[in-house]
């Protein structure tokens, strides 16, 4: 699975606008409601600053997110718990399973103008090799207005 199209790991500054990925790839759930979710290849710290920005909202805020490289997608950013507005998360009842990175449990984001559905995701128990994402989350870019990269 994976979840926010970002400039291709090149340490540029970059934002994701709603609606940017196409169905499958990164950002967008693939056909028939599952994630995609490709083979793992790396997860590293990441230097820069990233927001989740949605109807004006940061929802999280981070200097210590991860970036997850997966085969064919374009990288994911996660966002350790204590940087996310969690009051603003409802957990959702939708799950999905990655082979590489083990389940996911989904979130809610509560707005000013309602619910998001199923706007971000977590590896709560995640399987060897995926540990390092384990109480970190990460948001669709489809979902929400942006996420950004800054320097």
């Amino acid at each position: 699975m994976s979840g926010v199209p970002t400039n291709g790991g090149q340490g540029r500054d970059a934002t994701q606008q709603r609606g940017g990925a196409r169905n499958g790839a990164a950002g967008e759930p693939a056909p028939h409601g599952a994630a995609s979710c490709g083979p793992l290849v790396n997860i590293s710290r990441n230097p820069h600053r990233v927001r989740v920005i949605h109807q004006g909202v940061t929802f999280a805020d981070t200097q210590a997110a991860l970036t997850v490289a997966e085969s064919g997608a374009p990288d994911t950013f996660y966002f350790p718990r204590a940087d996310v507005n969690m009051a603003r998360l409802e957990r959702s009842n939708h799950t999905s399973r990655c082979p590489h990175k083990g389940d996911a449990s989904y979130f809610h984001l509560r707005t000013e103008d309602g619910i998001v559905e199923n706007a971000a995701w977590s590896y709560e128990a995640p399987i060897n090799g995926a540990e390092d994402i384990k109480g970190y989350l990460a948001f669709y870019a489809s979902r929400v207005d942006r996420i950004d990269q800054t320097s």
